[in-house]
């Protein structure tokens, strides 16, 4: 997400009340998680194994929690506590904010478009022409809605981020200050969850239908003209490409990557990146027909058990 204005490094470590390495006047002119750094982007990493990821990364301002060489080009920010640090900065720039009707003052809604009873809206929405949005849905701040978008009953569109650390005291929840982006011709289906960015969009790209009970996590990409089958679930930080057809009950792990036209069936769990226009199966899921090969020679194996048996 951008901030209104960029900000110098010397403003960001007087805010965050941290040290600095770099030059005083460096701009950093928004802020991402780690999945979806872009030039001029600040990033935060805290673990020794992901210290080198960040540095090399397109970010351009890096809060960290060690002492290292400033890469060229690039302003740190050290802090005892990046991801502290991180949510501090998504509180002040993109702050969640309450209001007292059901429907924000400043949401944009186009023409053409019919909102049920029991919706809710926050603040910054806009959504396009001639979409439908059914009873009870709730949107949730700076999401944006393309023309002709058609949500079903009881979906929540903007939910927060499932991103946790575990700390001696429990769990400290990442602050999601990013939103999510429904294109044009999209239709999602009744009690579904889309989980808005850490700090930039989930997207859901044009034509894409979902069935109910979808959930897609935080900062995930789905292309245009996919189709998702009930109680399907997409972890965060995932690029699924275009026409990619997920049947039901599929499970996709975070931070992989689905090409385009790939087809995976029913109740098969996606571990690890797929090749596009490939039909898929099973857990982990590899390439359909191999799975059935191997399930049918399983089926025979007990027979050859008592045939080598039978022989001793």
């Amino acid at each position: 997400m951008d901030f209104k204005k960029p900000l110098q490094l010397s403003e960001l470590a007087d805010f965050l009340q941290c040290g600095f390495r770099g030059e005083a006047e460096h701009l950093t002119y928004g802020f991402n998680e780690i999945h979806r750094v872009r030039p001029g982007d600040l990033v935060f990493v805290d673990h020794p194994k992901y210290y080198q990821k960040a540095l090399d990364s397109a970010a351009t301002t890096i809060i960290i929690n060690q002492e290292v060489e400033v890469p060229e080009g690039k302003g740190l920010l050290i802090s005892e506590d990046p991801f502290r640090d991180f949510n501090r900065l998504t509180r002040k720039y993109f702050p969640f904010q309450a209001r007292e009707t059901a429907i924000a003052d400043d949401a944009e809604i186009g023409e053409g478009t019919i909102i049920q009873p029991g919706c809710t809206i926050g603040h910054g929405v806009k959504i396009g022409k001639d979409c439908v949005i059914h009873a009870n849905v709730n949107i949730g701040d700076n999401c944006q809605l393309g023309d002709r978008v058609i949500i079903q009953a009881n979906t929540v569109i903007g939910s927060d981020a499932f991103y946790y650390k575990k700390r001696a005291e429990g769990f400290d929840r990442l602050l999601s200050g990013g939103n999510v982006v429904i294109e044009d011709d999209v239709e999602i289906g009744a009690s579904c969850t889309i989980d808005r960015g850490v700090s930039a969009d989930t997207r859901i790209g044009k034509g894409s239908k979902f069935d109910n009970q979808v959930h897609v996590g935080h900062d995930t990409i789905v292309g245009e003209k996919c189709l998702f089958a009930a109680q399907v679930g997409v972890a965060g930080c995932t690029i699924i490409g275009n026409g990619v057809t997920l049947w039901g009950q599929v499970g996709v792990s975070s931070d992989i990557t689905i090409g385009d036209k790939a087809v995976v069936l029913a109740q098969s769990g996606v571990s690890k990146s797929l090749a596009g226009g490939k039909v898929y199966f099973g857990y982990p899921a590899d390439e359909a027909r191999k799975r059935h090969r191997e399930m049918a020679s399983l089926r025979l194996l007990p027979e050859i058990i008592n045939r080598i048996e039978l022989e001793e």
